[in-house]
């Protein structure tokens, strides 16, 4: 096939793609936000016709033909079809592999499964959800052999969230991250904890959605292409530059877990946001990779959003919506109950010292389960042994366990590490950016644009086009290193407790 061809070729796979992926997205984001709770049969049938359709475009010989013409002459293709047909081919080897009626059952599987686990949260019954995993897990081994015969079907997990990474890769990661946490965490439970008591009191629901829009002007969120809904776990949509959605979850006695649920959400959209508009509709649109991804949203969590400069602005705001449960209370209460450290049940709420037990809990638990070292029936009770051990705290119950996430339900096994090293490489990022940047007084002032500026110059406007593994070293010009967490973390708790 010449390249003229081949590009035609990709040019109208990608913008029907597109059209499918936008309605299955809307399907999924209807289904999550405001869709009636038993309406999950007339979706799947839907998400089932869709996705036959999709998984027939991209097992096209022809489609297969024009992405190899144009990976094979990169000169002639130019950089740009080059790199959407090198995306493209690492995808559709995996994808071209799968029967289609197996793709299209897998597809109804997770609808039903999303279903399923909604319910089974609420009623904490974990019994329900079971049998949904454990098809899942045996699907996503059986596509695992399929595409990368021999191959260890977690690590072909892991790769497919960040690329380049696999069982070696996170065991030494997290191995040297350990040396930093275990005694730290050690030491900041034997020392003084804030009374954060007040801050798990009645606060007004209506209010707090107040503080939500306040906070998403406060970072920079573009109102005409991002809008925010509510869900049971917080996520962040997107299907092209203009068109982002976030959500969040109220809970009436923990207000602060919706105020860093939209500050996290919001870092993922305004990198969705600030991708090239070029990109759109293809597949160099979006963030590069979970990690990098997960770098921005635990960026603005935490780096900024739990700053001492920004827990100051955000105060009298605070203190505005909520004058009787914050009567008496000031500034540096706030700031050190929103950076209290000590264990706890839910990843979403953990604080940024104990956040990384609770990706490693899940990272270890996937890892056994992959390996046949555990079964599904045993995912609870390993669970809560894991954080007895790690965290030193007891579960009670399924829904503050096993269930609180919905990665499972959508077959994301392997995402889960991504979180923990996606801070880590913003933590090296942040300190390149304080050499260009007066960070904390443009933080104090509420003046995030020359920071989102930053961000979109080096990582976001770039979408897909750049690697995962080129990211950290072309902001900071070295390799990454997880010492720029550790040594963060070290510093900021020592600071707080005392140490």
């Amino acid at each position: 096939m010449d390249i003229t061809k081949a590009k035609e070729v990709l040019d109208s796979f990608e913008r029907e793609r597109y059209a499918y992926f936008y309605a299955m997205s809307t399907i999924e984001l209807d289904a999550t936000t405001v869709a009636p709770p038993e309406t999950q049969e007339g979706r799947s049938i839907a998400l089932g016709i869709l996705s036959k359709r999709m998984h027939e475009l991209t097992s096209s010989d022809e489609l297969w033909e024009a992405v190899n013409a144009l990976c094979d002459n990169e000169k002639e293709a130019g950089e740009i079809y080059f790199r959407r047909a090198e995306l493209l081919r690492r995808s559709l080897a995996d994808s071209r592999v799968v029967p289609t009626d197996e793709y299209v059952a897998y597809s109804q599987l997770l609808s039903q499964a999303s279903y399923v686990w909604h319910k089974a949260k609420l009623a904490s019954d974990w019994a329900s959800f079971e049998p949904i995993v454990e098809k899942l897990v045996e699907t996503q081994k059986h596509f695992a052999e399929l595409a990368h015969p021999g191959e260890d079907p977690f690590d072909v997990a892991l790769d497919k969230y960040e690329e380049g990474t696999s069982r070696e890769y996170y065991d030494a990661y997290f191995s040297e991250l350990k040396e930093t946490l275990i005694p730290l965490i050690a030491k900041v439970r034997a020392a003084e904890q804030p009374d954060d008591s007040w801050l798990h009191v009645p606060y007004p629901i209506e209010q707090q959605k107040k503080l939500s829009q306040i906070l998403m002007d406060a970072f920079c969120l573009d109102r005409n292409h991002c809008a925010i809904g509510e869900t049971e776990h917080p996520f962040t949509g997107g299907t092209s530059s203009k068109d982002v959605r976030i959500t969040t979850h109220y809970y009436e006695d923990m207000p602060l877990a919706s105020v860093y649920s939209v500050i996290h959400e919001g870092g993922h959209a305004n990198y969705e946001l600030h991708v090239d508009p070029a990109y759109d509709y293809t597949v160099l649109a979006g963030g590069c990779s979970m990690a990098v991804h997960e770098s921005q949203s635990r960026f603005w969590e935490n780096y900024v959003g739990r700053s001492r400069e920004f827990t100051d602005w955000l105060w009298p705001r605070f203190r505005e919506l909520f004058p009787e449960q914050t009567a008496g209370k000031t500034a540096d209460d706030f700031y050190r109950c929103v950076n209290k450290a000590q264990p706890s049940l839910i990843r979403t709420e953990a604080d940024e010292l104990t956040y990384s037990m609770h990706v490693i809990i899940r990272y270890e638990i996937e890892k056994m389960l992959f390996a046949g070292e555990i079964t599904v029936k045993q995912l609870p009770e390993t669970w809560n042994r894991l954080y007895k051990e790690y965290l030193g705290i007891d579960v009670p119950n399924d829904r503050q366990g096993v269930l609180q996430d919905s990665h499972w339900s959508g077959g994301s096994f392997g995402y889960f590490p991504t979180y923990s090293l996606g801070t880590a490489y913003s933590a090296q990022i942040l300190q390149t950016m304080k050499k260009d940047l007066d960070f904390s007084a443009l933080v104090a002032a509420d003046d995030m644009k020359p920071i989102l500026d930053w961000l979109t110059e080096r990582i976001y406007r770039h979408g897909h086009f750049i690697k995962p593994g080129d990211v950290v070293p072309s902001i900071c010009g070295e390799p990454f290193s997880a010492k720029y967490y550790a040594e963060y973390l070290t510093d900021k708790f020592s600071k707080l407790y005392n140490l």
